[in-house]
């Protein structure tokens, strides 16, 4: 997941990817996108973290480079590092149904 806290759609998606984060069949990783590190850690530290590691992105270059457009951004990729799905913008209720489905019928 691609995000950073000054980040309106970002801050809209969190509570989304908090409860995917108690899933066991599911880690999430952050990429912090061109974000100041004292903004993030208070945003995690008030909203929940449910990253299990976080890169930290200054300039912007490895978000490009994974293919990412911009934030938020989230990749869904099994264990064989397949990309099962791209979501290109915020987390809602029904991609958050969506992500479920895929990881609960992964094998």
């Amino acid at each position: 997941n691609i995000w950073a806290s000054w980040c309106g759609p970002c801050r809209d998606e969190h509570p989304y990817l908090v409860k995917l984060s108690q899933n066991d069949k599911l880690e999430i990783i952050g990429i912090n996108f061109k974000d100041k590190k004292k903004h993030a850690l208070s945003f995690l530290s008030k909203e929940g973290n449910p990253y299990k590691e976080i890169f930290i992105d200054d300039d912007g270059s490895l978000s490009i480079n994974i293919g990412a457009y911009g934030v938020p951004e989230t990749f869904l990729i099994n264990r064989k590092k397949i990309i099962l799905l791209k979501l290109l913008g915020s987390l809602n209720s029904e991609r958050y149904q969506k992500i479920l489905n895929i990881i609960n019928n992964e094998k």
